[in-house]
This record gives structure tokens, C-alpha cells and sequence, in this order.
């Protein structure tokens, strides 16, 4: 077997001498074999388009192998350097950078390699580096008597996966005299001229066949490189053989765990600096900040806004107009209007460039009628005549048009209004078209598919601090009240104080919790009620109180605000009537309450988990930080093999993504009908603080087609990802899977693609925030209970998912709770597991770190041992060397781990979460509802198993209080002879310690732990026997 690396060029290198330049030349290794390229002089962009074949003795070890690529700069100038074949030794070159391919990814055949871009990678901590390098790879097997050349594909096209090209597809052959069809390659934001050139390059898959003989000739003979334009030159004067049928490779093995993991893309072309003012233009330039981390997608855009004066169809005098779009086989209408001859539309469609199949766009006015539409009139519009408009330029004026009939001439009588013009993504109004992939939904199914921006609500926490009541009137007067206690409302928020029994002045101070949004108009309801029975309660008084009855606080050294009484109205009265009984100072007579209310504007009300948590700023702006300390800029490329969530229907998947990351929440447009779906949208945030979570969900959308209410929308996957372990002003580019657990096991849904972005503004603001808490004052000078703080995350949720549901068009509640993991708190066998894991994996090193030294002190390394003594007496004669030499050491690791760091977002690892390795019972259990769906016996069963577990624990636990019992039995004198040795054993050694010199004693007792085994006995030590003697507690337990 062979491998084939093709060096394309490289963009924006660093220079490196003294005129801003470079004379960069390329290197590439593989398996011990060496190649390199001409050296391009003064050239930061060099181009060199040569090509490298390389021995592979073993091709089942390829995947165990590395393809390296480097770069580097030759400093000599002379005539031997611009040969371009001297032998550049490490004194006559400076590093550029450098790319590592492993064997796994190489494809097996040219016709499933693509050339790619590789972002140039630093070789040390202390390189500086910059810019990328085309690269395409792959393999040849020695045994194949033909080989094609696959087509050039142009270096800003769009990037294909190796694993997208399906392997066992079987190629078409065409006889001689049959031309083949036809291949189109488009080339994304590139301009006209740019992809006719493109297409006009690429060669057709099946009009070339190259003899495997020729070409070893031509690789592997006395010239060991040729360039690619001498290759398909060859290959143009060889003569055209009738193609034969290729030979089915088989894709390298499958790693295990391999298909969950991240698959790294080239950055798109549009982020990097100078591509756009290059490519597109100036107009392209004024994009580049909002819309650089996708690709430019050109629609046509129609803007129908409104007609006058429409001239009469019907008998009856009148006209039903509407407005029909016509492009080539995509047909698009305005809804019909009864009975208007100035009818106003104001609505937007927008035709895909890819759609795009005809050179004329249509427009005609019809008359809706009930067996057939009257021709009004129509305007026709060339595609090469639309205005490109780019944002942020003003939006295009309509105008009016005079329509045609269907002769040509003008009509008598009638105008409309509307614009054309061609648009990216970027434009205002693409969130509102209707798009030309919508064809089949209707005018009240398409503002289900729109992509819109909501906000959520500011929520804030409410304690209320019911101190006492007064003067209650019980219905039996002749016996006073059993059980007392007030009963709070918020919503659907309920919260009740202790009872207080006997009393009718009852004292309470007990503080009530609830999340309450702003603005709102929800009151707070309280009750005083009385426990007479088992379950009935009787209600002594009532008191209905708005929102703005509640103080303001912002910090808790906030001025107090004394507290009010209120009366209470009668238990029959109204809300309006109980509300009106608390503003009035003189009354009668009526029952007292005496309370403190305030809104605690210092908190952050958490609506998810603080693990991967978005957001930890107070609920009042005031205490919020002026200024953001970067920007975060998501950019939601697409996806790929996504599950058919609507195979039942003989549809595929009508895909949207929702994303979160603090207040702000964000819905892409649905693409219909699509496993493949292509969105290309950029969102931007503020960041506040780096340890934060953005959180991306896809879903099926089942609400477009005007389906019932009950019908919810499914869920595909969901990435998460923590601005933290972002490196600033890079580029990640990736490929996320989406996971789903089901009760048949781990189910991969699809993939997708996105690329993020985390901008620094101000560097040292964000590292002082590592020292700052993460929430806010307030939680940690008056905390709020583990208890109750899940409870009011739970509320708020809740309260979350009914405001962005009542937003039109709504975010429907299970894409909300999904997002928010509203079922975190629910038991999960294979949860627990994994959590069991995590700490014994971080115990693993404590281990690790005794089975070492238990080497040491037995000898097994007598150098390592010897050493071990040295450093030892060392640091017991010189103390002061203790914490400097331990902090050079965490500075040392730390250093040489950065050589190794993570150079891939965090994503959901399935090992960590055993997800792969749960049986089908635990899932079905983690699935379940609550309280649990399922039947008697199968619970039964689940019981049992949680009992065995918990024995196992309770055995755990049991032997750690044991042991810790015993410690304490050493002063209880609960065994009176071994507390008198223990004691007396004290005494002689506090004796010893104070006579003998303190480095002495370290030293007895080290030379005496790390004796050599030949001093040492089988048998337990003196001081184990004594302490496991001791006694515990356990003979004392039923």
C-alpha cells in the first residue's frame, strides 16, 4: 500500500526575516520516510502543488501511524537556497508550523479524499505560529491495476467528510461512446467568475482512467516527486480506456468509542482576516464582524407589500386578489384578500441560490375564484438585472410596477408595490420570509418555522416573613384554634409556615420563599388557616397583596424596613375585598397579621443546574457589572445523519436548533424535510463570566404542519459547551454528536456541525474573576438550603418554560425543559455508576501515589530507593527547600502538560457517563416516569436490586465508622488497659521528643519506614495489632 500526501499551498504564514516575508518550505514525514517541497521565496502564500508518495509495509498498522507535515522558513538567500532542493539543515531554518494527521482518517481510495485546510499548530510553549496549509491525502493499494483521479476540488469549496462519502456505493459505468453526466461543484460565497472557473477546472469522476504501472513509474523512479499539474497532464495525453469496475475497499476498523467523538473541520473561510474584502468585495466587508463563522448563502428576496386600484374580474363587481411567485418549478403566493382592490400583503419570500431554476422571476396577480383563478396581470424580472443588497445598507425601496396582460401591454388600470433583491442570511428580512425549502407549509404552519430571538424573563426571589397573627377568630368560639398556620400563594407557588397550636395570637418567624417574575401580574394570596381534622382545614382570615407591596433589597446590609401589619379579611371575602382591607389604617375591628415582605434583588435565581450553569449575575442591574469581559459568537453551521424522527410518515426530519446561554435564547429556522439540514446562522452573546455553559439542542419540529395541540416536538441531542476551556480568538470548528438514551441502549441521532468563537475584550478583568465567588453576596451572607434551592429552580422553570411559550411563536415547554434539564434529579442507576467512578478515578492517583512508595520502602528500585533516602535527609536538614521544591514541581507538570492539553471543545463523553455500557433495565428504569409507569413486578425487581446495592453500602459505611470508633476508644477508657498503655506510651514519647533534636527523630523514623525488607517481618506491626483490638460500637448495634 501507498500513501499519497498532495501539497496544495498555505495561507497567511508569519514572516520571519527582516522585509515582513518568509521563504517557507514544506517537510512531510511518515514512518521514517522524508520529502520535502521547493523553497517559495518571499511568498507568505506560497502555492506549490507537489505531491509525495510513501511506502506502507504494514497496511493493517496504518492507523497506528502519523503523518507530519512542517513547515519551515530558509534563512539562506543565495543560489544553492533558490534551487529549491538543498537540504536545509535546522541551522538554515526557522519553524512555521506544523500538522499532525493520523492514519486512522486517511481515506482509503482518491475518490473519497477532498483536499482540506489544517490550522498550522505550535511545536512548543514558546512558538509563535499562524495561518493554514491545503493538504490532500490518501491511499493506494498496490494490487489495484487502475486508479481515477478525482476532481480538483477548489480550495474555498465546501468541506466534505471523508465519513459522509458512503464506501459501498457502486460506481455507473458508461460505455465509450457515452459521454458521462455532467458534475457541478458550487462553491460557497465565492463570486460568478471565482466558480466558473472552479467548474471549469474540475474533471468529470468517470471520463479518466491512469494506469497504476505509469503512475509508479512516474512516483517512484529517479525523480521522487511530481508536481500536479505534470499528473494530469500525463493523464490528458493518455488515451481514454473504457473505465473498469473499481475495487471495494473496506473502511479502516472502528475504534471503540470512535463515532462519539468530535470530528474537527477547517474553520470556515469567511473568519479569516482579509477573506472577505478579498473575495466579495467592499460589500462583503460589511458583514464580516456578525456573519464570519459561517458561509454566505444568497437568496432572492420579494418583498409583495401592497396594489391599487386592482381592476374588477367577477360578475358581481368584485376581486379576491393575490399574488403568485413564479421560479422556474417553485411556485410562492400572498394569502388572498375578499372583496379588496387595494389590498396590503407586507409579506417577504426568499429563494435559495441553489433553488434558483430559471433566469426570470414572475409575478402575477390572480383573482381567487371557485373553479378557476382570473388572470389580473403579471411582471416578469431578470435575475442578472436584481440589485445586491448587503446589511447594513438601508433596506431596498419598494416601487410601483404597472403589471402586464398576457399579450405584453400594459394593463389599464392597477399597480404593485414590491422590491427584488439578491441577500445573504445576514438580511432583516430573513428571519420573516417564507423560503422557497418551505413549499408545502401554509401561511399558519410558516411562523412555527421561523428562526426568532427570545429573552427570558427577570426573575427574582420573594421572601415573605410571617412574624405573627393577632386577634384570629375561630369558627368555634367556645374552643381555641388546634393548629395554626399561614398558607402563602404565588402562581402556583404554595408554601405553608409550622403550626403553632392553642393560640389565637400565634408566633410564627418562619421565612417563605418563591420566585416571582417582572413585570407580573400575579399576587401574593395569604391564609391563616386552622388543622380541625385529619384533612379538613377551616380559614380564619384572608389577605391578597400585589407585587409592588414588597420592598426592594439589594444588598443584606440594605437599611431595614420595618414591618407592617395588615388586616385580614374575612375567609368569604373576594380578592378585590381582601386587598382593599389591608390599605385601610382604621377599622373596626379585625384580625392582625404582622409581616415583612421583600423582593431580594441580590440573588441570582438559578432556573438550571450550577454545573452547567449560564448565567450568575443578580437579579438587580444596579449590581451587575458595567462592562462584559468578551464576546461569544456561535455560529450553527448544520448537521448531518440525522435520524428520520418522521420515517412513520415517509417524511425524514423537519430539524431546529435552540440555544441558551444566559437571558438570551435563540431558535433556528426549521429546515423541512432534511437529515442533512444546512442553517448557516450566527448569534452573538456578552460575556460576564468565562465558567459559564452554552447549551445547543436540536429538535424535530412537530408543530408546522398545523398538528394538535397535545403533539410535542422530539428531541434529537443536545451539546454542551464551557466558554472556559475556549482558548480566546480561536476558531472551533467541529462536528458535536447528538446522543440519546433510549431503552434499547446509546443511540447516536445525527451530528452537528458548529463553529465557536470566544473573544477576550479585557484580560484582566476576566482573570481577576477567577478570585471573585461565582454567585453572587448574597448567597453566601444569608444562604438559601440545598432543599429549598432545588425546590425554587424547579419553579423557576417552570415559570421559564410558561412565559417563552406564550411568545409568538412560541418555544414550545419540552424544548424548554429539555434544555434546562428540568429531570437532572431523578435517580439514574447508570448516573450513580458513573458518579461512583469519577471518584474513584480521582482516588486513583492517591493509590497510584502509595503503590510507589510501597515500591520504594520495599526495595524494588534499589536506585530509586537510594534516591528517595537522599532527597529525604535533604529536606529534613534543610525545611526551608520543602514548599518551594513542591510548587516547582506542580510549575514543572504544569508546563509539561501543556505540550498535551486539550485542543477540542469538551463535549459528552459516553464512557464517562457508562452510557455504552448500561443494560437495557437500568435504562428503561432512568426513562421512567415519575411516579413509576410500570408494572408491579418489574418494580419489584428494581427494589430488590436497590436493596442488594444499599446492603453493599451500608457494609461500606459500617466498616469506615468502625475504624473511626476506634480512634476514639483510644481516650474513652471504654477498654481501660488499652487506654492505660496508650496514655503511659504518650507520656515516654513526649518525653523523647522534647530531649532528642526533632531532625533527628525525622530522620530515625524515615530510615526506619524505608528499612530494606531483610529488617522487616511477614507479620502485622506492633501498633496495627494495638489499634485493631480497640473496640467500636458495633457489638452495641440491634
Amino acid at each position: 500500500m501507498k500513501v499519497v500526501v498532495e501539497v496544495a499551498d498555505a495561507v497567511e504564514l508569519k514572516p520571519k526575516d527582516d522585509h515582513g516575508s518568509a521563504n517557507p518550505f514544506v517537510e512531510v514525514e511518515f514512518d521514517g520516510q522524508r520529502h520535502r517541497t521547493q523553497t517559495k521565496f518571499k511568498d507568505l502564500s506560497p502555492a506549490w502543488n507537489e505531491t509525495f508518495v510513501f511506502n506502507v509495509l504494514d497496511a493493517a498498522q496504518l492507523a497506528d501511524k502519523t503523518i507530519q507535515v512542517l513547515v519551515y522558513h530558509d534563512k539562506r538567500n543565495g543560489e544553492e537556497g533558490r534551487s529549491g532542493r538543498g537540504r536545509g539543515g535546522g541551522h538554515h531554518r526557522n519553524f512555521l508550523g506544523r500538522v499532525r494527521i493520523s492514519g486512522a482518517s486517511i481515506p482509503l481510495s482518491a475518490n473519497y479524499s477532498v483536499l482540506q485546510r489544517f490550522p498550522l499548530d505550535k511545536r512548543g510553549l514558546f512558538s509563535s505560529v499562524r495561518g493554514d496549509i491545503g493538504l490532500r491525502v490518501y491511499a493506494m493499494p498496490d494490487s489495484a491495476e487502475e486508479v481515477r483521479l478525482s476532481a480538483e476540488v477548489p480550495l474555498a469549496g465546501p468541506f466534505v467528510p471523508v465519513d459522509e462519502v458512503p464506501v459501498e456505493n457502486k460506481e455507473t459505468t458508461f460505455a465509450p461512446d457515452q459521454e458521462p453526466p455532467p458534475q457541478v461543484f458550487y462553491s460557497v460565497g465565492i463570486g460568478e467568475a471565482s466558480s466558473a472557473a472552479a467548474a471549469a477546472t474540475a474533471v468529470s469522476d468517470g471520463g479518466l482512467a491512469y494506469d497504476i504501472t505509469q503512475m509508479n513509474q512516474a512516483m517512484f523512479g529517479s525523480p521522487s516527486v511530481i508536481s500536479m499539474s505534470q499528473a494530469h497532464a500525463r493523464a490528458e495525453e493518455a488515451p481514454l480506456a473504457p473505465p473498469q469496475p473499481l475495487i471495494q475497499l473496506r473502511s479502516p476498523p472502528v475504534r471503540p468509542g470512535s463515532q462519539y467523538d468530535l470530528v474537527e473541520t477547517p474553520p470556515p473561510m469567511a473568519s479569516r482576516p482579509g477573506f472577505r474584502s478579498a473575495i466579495l468585495g467592499a460589500a462583503g466587508e460589511k458583514i464580516a464582524s456578525t456573519y464570519d463563522l459561517v458561509e454566505q448563502m444568497r437568496y432572492l428576496y420579494v418583498n409583495v407589500v401592497k396594489a391599487r386600484d386592482l381592476p374588477t374580474m367577477d360578475i358581481t363587481g368584485s376581486l379576491d386578489p393575490y399574488v403568485e411567485l413564479k421560479l422556474g418549478n417553485y411556485r410562492a403566493r400572498t394569502r388572498y384578500l375578499d372583496k379588496n382592490s387595494n389590498p396590503v400583503w407586507h409579506q417577504v419570500f426568499a429563494f435559495s441560490q441553489h433553488n434558483l431554476q430559471s433566469n426570470v422571476l414572475e409575478v402575477v396577480v390572480k383573482d381567487k375564484d371557485l373553479m378557476k383563478d382570473d388572470f389580473v396581470g403579471r411582471l416578469t424580472f431578470p435575475l442578472e438585472e436584481v440589485p445586491l443588497r448587503v446589511p447594513p445598507d438601508s433596506p431596498l425601496a419598494p416601487q410601483w410596477y404597472k403589471p402586464e396582460d398576457k399579450k405584453g401591454d400594459k394593463i389599464h388600470h392597477g399597480e404593485l408595490m414590491l422590491s427584488v433583491w439578491m441577500g445573504t442570511q445576514a438580511d432583516e428580512a430573513f428571519p420573516i420570509a417564507w423560503h422557497s425549502d418551505a413549499h408545502d407549509v401554509g401561511l399558519e404552519g410558516l411562523v412555527n418555522t421561523r428562526s426568532q430571538v427570545y429573552f427570558s424573563p427577570r426573575l427574582v426571589y420573594l421572601r415573605v416573613t410571617a412574624i405573627e397573627a393577632q386577634d384570629l377568630v375561630p369558627h368555634d368560639r367556645n374552643r381555641p384554634p388546634v393548629n395554626v398556620w399561614l398558607k402563602a400563594q404565588l402562581g402556583h407557588q404554595i408554601l405553608r409556615t409550622r403550626g403553632v397550636a392553642g393560640t389565637v395570637n400565634p408566633v410564627w418567624n418562619d421565612d417563605l420563599l418563591f420566585v416571582a417574575s417582572e413585570p407580573s401580574d400575579e399576587q401574593l394570596v395569604l391564609t391563616v388557616e386552622d388543622r380541625v381534622a385529619a384533612n379538613r382545614d377551616e380559614p380564619l382570615g384572608r389577605l391578597v397583596l400585589p407585587l409592588s407591596a414588597a420592598h426592594r433589597r439589594m444588598e443584606h446590609h440594605h437599611k431595614a424596613v420595618e414591618p407592617r401589619w395588615f388586616s385580614l379579611a374575612k375567609p368569604t371575602a373576594s380578592d378585590k375585598e381582601a386587598t382593599a382591607e389591608s390599605d385601610k389604617e382604621q377599622h373596626k375591628f379585625s384580625s392582625k397579621i404582622h409581616l415583612h415582605l421583600y423582593l431580594e434583588m441580590g440573588y441570582h435565581v438559578l432556573d438550571e443546574s450550577t454545573q452547567y450553569s449560564s448565567d450568575f449575575q443578580p437579579a438587580s442591574k444596579v449590581l451587575r457589572p458595567k462592562q462584559s469581559i468578551g464576546v461569544f459568537d456561535l455560529g450553527i453551521l448544520g448537521a448531518r445523519n440525522l435520524m428520520p424522527m418522521k420515517a412513520k410518515d415517509g417524511r425524514a426530519t423537519d430539524a431546529y436548533c435552540v440555544a441558551r446561554y444566559g437571558s438570551k435564547w435563540i431558535r433556528t429556522r426549521t429546515i423541512l424535510n432534511s437529515l442533512a439540514p444546512q442553517w448557516h446562522e450566527q448569534y452573538t452573546w456578552e460575556v460576564f463570566d468565562p465558567c459559564t455553559v452554552l447549551t445547543i439542542g436540536v429538535f424535530d419540529n412537530c408543530h408546522w404542519g398545523g398538528h394538535k395541540e397535545d403533539v410535542r416536538d422530539q428531541r434529537i441531542g443536545k451539546v454542551r459547551i464551557r466558554l472556559s476551556t475556549l482558548e480566546t480568538g480561536r476558531v472551533y470548528t467541529h462536528f458535536y454528536p447528538l446522543l440519546m438514551l433510549h431503552t434499547s441502549g446509546l443511540r447516536k441521532t445525527g451530528e452537528l456541525h458548529l463553529a465557536v468563537r470566544f473573544t477576550c475584550t479585557s484580560s484582566v478583568n476576566m482573570l481577576a474573576l477567577y478570585g471573585k465567588p461565582l454567585l453572587p453576596k448574597m448567597h453566601y451572607v444569608q444562604p438559601i438550603s440545598m432543599r429549598m434551592m432545588e425546590y425554587l429552580r424547579h419553579q423557576a422553570m417552570i415559570i421559564v418554560a410558561s412565559r417563552l411559550g406564550r411568545a409568538e411563536p412560541p418555544l414550545v415547554r419540552e424544548a424548554v425543559e429539555y434544555m434546562l434539564d428540568v429531570d437532572s434529579h431523578m435517580f439514574s442507576f447508570r448516573r450513580s455508576k458513573a458518579n461512583f467512578y469519577r471518584i474513584m478515578s480521582l482516588l486513583s492517583r492517591v493509590t497510584a501515589a502509595g503503590r510507589w512508595f510501597d515500591e520504594v520502602r520495599n526495595w524494588r528500585n534499589p536506585v530509586t530507593t537510594v534516591l528517595a533516602h537522599i532527597v529525604f535527609v535533604i529536606l529534613v536538614f534543610y525545611p526551608e527547600l520543602i514548599l518551594p521544591t513542591v510548587f516547582l514541581y506542580l510549575f514543572l507538570v504544569g508546563a509539561w502538560n501543556y505540550r498535551f492539553r486539550p485542543r477540542k471543545p469538551s463535549h459528552m463523553d459516553t464512557r464517562l457517563s457508562h452510557a455504552e455500557m448500561a443494560n437495557p433495565d437500568e435504562l428503561d428504569e432512568e426513562v421512567d416516569t415519575f411516579p413509576s409507569s410500570r408494572s408491579a413486578e418489574i418494580v419489584r425487581n428494581r427494589y430488590d436490586r436497590m436493596r442488594s446495592m444499599a446492603g453493599k453500602v451500608q457494609t461500606i459505611v459500617g466498616d469506615m465508622a468502625t475504624q473511626a470508633e476506634r480512634v476514639q476508644a483510644l481516650l474513652s477508657w471504654r477498654d481501660p488497659r488499652a487506654t492505660t498503655v496508650f496514655i503511659l506510651l504518650s507520656l515516654a514519647i513526649a518525653v523523647v521528643l522534647y530531649v532528642m533534636p526533632f531532625q533527628v527523630v525525622e530522620v530515625l523514623s524515615g530510615m526506619f519506614l524505608l528499612r530494606h525488607p531483610i529488617f522487616r517481618s511477614r507479620m502485622p506491626s506492633v501498633a496495627f495489632n494495638f489499634y485493631r483490638r480497640l473496640p467500636a460500637k458495633s457489638d452495641m448495634l440491634l
